[in-house]
């Protein structure tokens, strides 16, 4: 009576490992593509020559909104007023949005960094001038920043973590089926051992 009951347990662990597999594997398939391609390119970024493109802006701010970029008492850091970031929206195309600025008796600096590249604003204090620059450094760059999370925002974050959970779910689900098959495929074992073998090798003898 036992043999059927084990056939029967085997089975269904079989079906619910082959689902979550697959379904796992279905959601991980375009991010493990991607995150192999630029794991690629960034092994290889010295030799991927890059042309960076940078873009200068230049306005000066009316003088009503000269009088408003003033900071908080006590505060080195603030973001601009409401009302100046969104002439530089209207005048400039660029959005500041609620960043942090640093202030100073002359000046406001504010660091605009971003997936690909990177950027940074200055307001002169007394003449309201505004000079904005940006560096974008080609699409490549951008995936690799992608890849890394660097500059990316907290969505892209959630985003990894998540694809990381199910990339474990693919993983251990994976490891479940050849437990179940390995009775039928005796390299199964060995085959995962040269993988880690490989692995510890290469980091012990070849990584200083």
């Amino acid at each position: 009576m036992s043999q059927p009951v084990d056939l029967k347990r085997r089975s269904y662990w079989l079906k619910t490992m082959h689902e979550w597999h697959w379904i796992s594997s279905a959601l991980c398939l375009i991010g493990v593509l991607l995150f192999s391609v630029t794991g690629i390119t960034l092994n290889h970024s010295s030799q991927i020559e890059a042309k960076p493109v940078v873009v200068t802006l230049k306005a000066t701010l009316p003088a009503d909104l000269i009088a408003r970029i003033k900071p908080e008492p006590g505060e080195a850091e603030a973001a601009l007023p409401g009302v100046v970031s969104d002439w530089i929206s209207e005048a400039m195309d660029v959005r500041v949005g609620s960043r942090p600025g640093e202030w100073s008796e002359s000046e406001v600096y504010i660091s605009m960094p971003r997936a690909g590249g990177d950027a940074w604003m200055s307001i002169d204090r007394a003449s309201g001038e505004v000079e904005y620059e940006r560096t974008d450094r080609g699409w490549i760059a951008w995936l690799n920043d992608l890849h890394k999370g660097r500059n990316t925002g907290a969505v892209w974050n959630w985003f990894i973590d998540v694809f990381a959970i199910a990339c474990i779910v693919f993983a251990l689900t994976g490891f479940v089926l050849l437990q179940l098959h390995s009775r039928q495929r005796p390299l199964t074992w060995p085959m995962v051992g040269l993988g880690l073998m490989v692995m510890l090798l290469i980091a012990i003898l070849f990584i200083h």
